[in-house]
């Protein structure tokens, strides 16, 4: 087995494995929600997968699944004119459909969304939104008294998707892989800046059309983009949106160190002879247990 070999099979065990089960519950929670708000049972209609799922860089192990489910735009109207905090009511009457079809499990309104959540470790978090003129949402906010709130994840999906598919499709697996270092490694980033800092990175990367042969290569470049952030910025902007990312801490140090861990890994690859036994365990000293043995 080669290193072409061993990066397939780590993209392959980290990739969702549950599609058939969460999709069930996607369409479950789609159909009660349409019965009560648009009169129909469609399975589909007014929901969209957002988040890390929405943008198909989420990996196995995943806990919470973000959707989002449009309600119709006379509800705005209603609920903004409600005397007290209307964006507290709307989520009440959100999560009193959905109780209906989960009334056995954990479900509460927690300021923006409505969770569910489920035996199996995975929780859906759900906003319900208006759709406005341009494309974006607006969303209950219900803490301090209440308010409106603006997200707009459609251009972010649409902007990792394109530039995936313009770099050989190896974003999203960079976007997966740097996942499990997260995991691994517990980094201080959310998923949305790891998936922000890659499509900026991948765009300018030499072998950004190569193969998953030259993974190796990109996975230590990219700690090295990481690691080259500055240390006092707070936020970034997120692709296609521009909308603010903000921080969680410095991630920077354990980048570095990986960086050189994987520029260890390389050497061994390099090696005559080779010596992959010691490479391997080096990216599983990055990765975890998910890359082969």
């Amino acid at each position: 087995m080669g290193l072409a070999d061993w990066f397939n099979t780590f993209c392959s065990n980290i990739q969702v494995q549950d599609g058939g089960t969460i999709s069930t519950r996607y369409k479950a929670i789609t159909r009660r929600l349409n019965t009560d708000f648009w009169n129909t049972t469609s399975e589909t209609s007014h929901s969209l997968y957002v988040g890390s799922y929405g943008r198909n860089t989420a990996i196995q192990g995943f806990s919470d699944l973000d959707m989002v489910f449009e309600l119709p735009s006379d509800l705005y109207i209603q609920y903004d004119k409600h005397s007290g905090n209307g964006q507290s009511a709307l989520l009440q009457a959100v999560h009193n459909s959905m109780q209906k079809t989960y009334s056995t499990s954990s479900l509460g309104a927690d300021g923006q969304v409505v969770v569910v959540s489920f035996q199996d470790g995975i929780t859906f978090e759900v906003v319900p939104v208006f759709n406005n003129n341009a494309g974006s949402y607006t969303f209950p906010d219900s803490n301090d008294g209440g308010t409106w709130r603006t997200t707009d994840p459609k251009p972010e999906i649409q902007a990792i998707r394109t530039r995936n598919s313009n770099c050989n499709s190896n974003l999203v697996p960079l976007c997966r892989m740097m996942r499990s270092w997260k995991r691994k490694w517990d980094v201080p980033i959310g998923g949305l800046l790891i998936d922000t800092l890659a499509y900026q990175f991948i765009d300018g990367w030499q072998y950004k059309n190569k193969s998953c042969l030259y993974y190796d290569y990109m996975c230590r470049d990219f700690f090295r983009f990481m690691a080259d952030q500055d240390k006092e910025q707070k936020y970034w902007r997120a692709p296609g949106s521009g909308q603010y990312v903000n921080g969680k801490g410095l991630f920077q140090w354990k980048a570095t160190r990986c960086y050189n861990i994987a520029d260890e890994a390389i050497e061994q690859e390099m090696a005559t002879p080779k010596r992959e036994w010691s490479a391997k365990q080096k990216w599983r000293e990055i990765f975890g247990t998910s890359y082969p043995d």
